[in-house]
């Protein structure tokens, strides 16, 4: 198999679970009046998972 292609679908892969990290019945397991040293849980999930997929992405480019 062409290794472009297998990062593109590995690209598209992590553009899924992308969809369903930041889908409703995800961000609502989140949504609760706790912090974590300050800071909401909402706001931590979204920030982690974020750069999660940033960093996934860069992974999968550069070891392609």
């Amino acid at each position: 198999m062409n290794r472009q292609r297998l990062i593109g679908q590995r690209l598209v892969a992590l553009a899924i679970v992308g969809v369903l990290l930041f889908n409703y019945p995800i961000l609502a397991l989140f949504d609760q009046d706790r912090t974590v040293l300050g800071i909401p849980m909402l706001y931590l999930y979204l920030f982690l998972a974020w750069a999660a997929l940033i960093w996934l992405m860069a992974f999968l480019i550069e070891r392609g």
